[in-house]
């Protein structure tokens, strides 16, 4: 099975987000970092909870016949439970290697917390709070909860219109629901830099601080 960042940006769409962002940076002082992640965590709960609700019903549905079938009557708890703990295991394997189904079990709530909490983590991790001028800019895309996060240094927070970064993100979603991820990443970076070469133009002796692009393409 292809990776999940893989499938939903390939090589092509990468270069092409790496070569937007150098563009934007050509008019800022301001940092821009793109980061892709297959997944922000691995609902090890959610795998449990799909086994259940797959392997029950079905072990539940089989006791009758493993009953008639060995004699043990269609009730018998050990028939069940020697039913449902293969299936169990079986399930539980399979969800893991299936990220839709998992996401199935797995709130809404409950990525957007670990979504959020994963970009702050990877602000910091990754160095975007450590320019000079405390400007850069964190684009976080987590692929399997189809989310995404934008967060700014305090030196750019400090001079932009509260919910901005709110408004980036609604640029962004959309084109992951129409498989454009690439082009409204870069519609983004381009508003981004609308701003951030208004507030903080170029200068001589400019360098780049940040990688442009980073790609973590861990399974779900």
């Amino acid at each position: 099975m292809k990776r999940l960042v893989e499938r939903f940006l390939p090589q092509s769409e990468q270069q092409k987000i790496e070569s937007c962002i150098r563009e934007a940076e050509s008019r800022t002082r301001g940092e821009i970092m793109v980061l892709v992640e297959a997944s922000s965590y691995h609902y090890p709960v959610a795998d449990l909870r799909a086994a259940a609700a797959l392997a029950f019903p079905i072990a539940l549905a089989l006791t009758p016949f493993w009953g008639g079938l060995f004699w043990a009557g269609p009730s018998n708890l050990w028939i069940f439970m020697g039913t449902l703990i293969p299936l169990f295991l079986v399930f539980h394997a399979i969800v893991k290697h299936v990220p839709p189904l998992k996401r199935i079990f797995i709130s809404d709530m409950e990525m957007e917390a670990e979504v959020q909490e994963a970009a702050e983590i990877q602000f910091y991790k990754k160095g975007v709070y450590r320019t000079r001028e405390e400007t850069g800019v964190l684009i976080y895309v987590s692929v399997f909860e189809r989310k995404v996060r934008v967060l700014g240094d305090r030196g750019l927070n400090a001079r932009i219109p509260e919910g901005y970064w709110k408004d980036i993100v609604a640029t962004i979603v959309p084109g992951f629901r129409k498989g454009r991820p690439a082009e409204s990443i870069c519609q983004a970076v381009a508003r981004i830099s609308d701003v951030l070469e208004e507030k903080f133009p170029v200068r001589m002796g400019d360098k780049d601080e940040l990688k442009n692009l980073i790609v973590e393409d861990r399974r779900a």
